[in-house]
């Protein structure tokens, strides 16, 4: 008997020494995590379909966290989220906006039309999609950047020309940001596109950032510079 108040008696005490160091360790974890998480000043939604959703990819070899990364690296404290849906038409976008704004974002990259060419989808209704989005994200002062898109000449000169066009057009008419072609450098190279050919590897992401990354820092000014409070010029008497 006189062994096993003996016993109890190391357990509890035990137990009444390691509780204090449990709270501390639990205390340091919680007060490392909210180290680790940075305070951003603003939100970027990446809307698009595979090309931006980063199929076949791990998530964090994506473009979109490929690019926070580097925005956070260089100082720019913007969440990017990655809202690419694999095997979306600029319909199916544009159908996606009401859902797209209730992430609240400041800034919205647009990557649409792949599938549009692929389908042959008539150039004209892939522009008007574009621009009823652009439109959307704009009146709720949204800062859009707008990825330049092209299409491999499979469905004739006309096609193409046609579907390259949308994009500066677009840009020029709404007073957007666009970026140079999107897969510059990345399309048609096979180290850097999966076996499909088609969709980027992550080293085809990283030189996807590079492409995009100065128009993106520049709808971060803009976004910026939309906040500031307007000078008056008048004097008071």
């Amino acid at each position: 008997m006189r062994v096993f108040i003996n016993r109890c008696r190391v357990i509890w005490l035990s137990l009444f020494l390691l509780t204090p160091m449990l709270f501390a360790m639990n205390g340091c974890q919680k007060k490392e995590s909210r180290k680790e998480r940075p305070k951003y000043d603003g939100t970027i939604v990446a809307a698009g379909d595979s090309l931006t959703a980063g199929l076949y990819v791990l998530e964090n070899e994506a473009y979109p966290a490929q690019l926070e990364k580097r925005l956070l690296g260089d100082g720019y404290r913007y969440r990017v989220i990655n809202a690419g849906n694999s095997g979306e038409t600029s319909s199916g976008l544009l159908s996606r906006m009401k859902w797209i704004l209730s992430m609240k974002p400041d800034i919205v990259i647009i990557e649409t039309g792949a599938n549009d060419g692929f389908r042959g989808v008539d150039p004209e209704l892939t522009r008007k999609n574009i621009e009823g989005a652009v439109r959307i994200l704009k009146s709720s002062g949204v800062t859009v950047v707008l990825a330049k898109m092209q299409i491999v000449q499979n469905l004739g000169k006309e096609y193409t020309e046609a579907f390259k066009a949308i994009y500066p057009a677009v840009a020029k008419k709404e007073g957007i940001i666009m970026t140079p072609f999107y897969l510059e450098g990345v399309a048609g190279n096979p180290d850097l596109n999966e076996p499909d050919g088609i969709h980027p590897t992550a080293a085809g992401y990283r030189i996807v950032v590079d492409n995009i990354y100065s128009s993106v820092i520049e709808a971060i000014k803009r976004e910026k510079a939309s906040h500031q409070p307007h000078s008056n010029s008048s004097v008071p008497e």
